[in-house]
C-alpha cells in the first residue's frame, strides 16, 4: 500500500468534501505553501489517487425517480458471455455502476430510470434479452441514507 503523509491525507479529505477548492486554499488549510501543495496535488493525480473531478447530480432533480440494484446471473462463464455482458452494460446509460460479485449472482448493477414502467422495459426488454443472462433480481431503493460518497481514509493514518 502506498504511504501518505498527513498533508496528503488532509488534502484528500478536503478534496472529497469540495473538489472545486483551489490549491491555494487547500495549501492554507493544511499548512503548506502553494508550490509544495501544488506538487503534491499533481503527484496524487499522476499516481491515480485523484482520478478526476465531477459534479454530483441529484437524480430526482433530473427526473430519475426510480433507483434499483439489479443482480444478474449468467448461464455460463466458460464462453464469452461475461465479456459480451460487460460490453453491453457499458453501453447502457441507465446503468451508473456495475460490479462483478462473488456469491449467487455474477454482477451487481446500479440503475436509475424515470419510472417503474421504464424499469420494467429496461429489465424485460433489454437486460433479460442479453445473450447469456440466466436470471435477474431487482431491489428497489426506498431511501438513500449515505452515499455514494467519500473513500474512507482513516486507515492511512495507521
Amino acid at each position: 500500500m502506498p504511504q501518505f503523509d498527513e498533508f496528503e491525507i488532509k488534502m484528500l479529505e478536503i478534496l472529497q468534501r469540495d473538489g472545486r477548492k483551489p490549491v491555494s486554499e487547500i495549501a492554507q488549510e493544511i499548512g503548506l505553501s502553494n508550490t509544495p501543495c501544488a506538487r503534491r496535488f499533481e503527484a496524487l493525480q499522476e499516481a491515480g489517487v485523484i482520478k478526476g473531478f465531477s459534479a454530483r447530480i441529484g437524480r430526482r432533480a433530473v427526473g430519475l425517480m426510480v433507483e434499483v440494484f439489479v443482480q444478474v446471473r449468467l448461464v455460463s462463464h466458460s464462453d464469452d458471455s461475461p465479456d459480451k455482458f460487460i460490453a453491453a452494460v457499458q453501453r447502457m446509460d441507465e446503468v451508473s455502476a456495475c460490479w462483478t460479485m462473488t456469491g449467487d449472482y455474477d454482477f451487481l448493477l446500479h440503475v436509475m430510470v424515470p419510472s417503474v414502467d421504464d424499469l420494467n422495459a429496461f429489465v424485460m426488454h433489454r437486460l433479460m434479452r442479453l445473450s447469456g443472462v440466466r436470471d435477474v433480481h431487482t431491489q428497489l431503493v426506498l431511501q438513500n441514507i449515505k452515499g455514494p460518497g467519500h473513500v474512507p481514509l482513516a486507515h492511512l493514518r495507521g
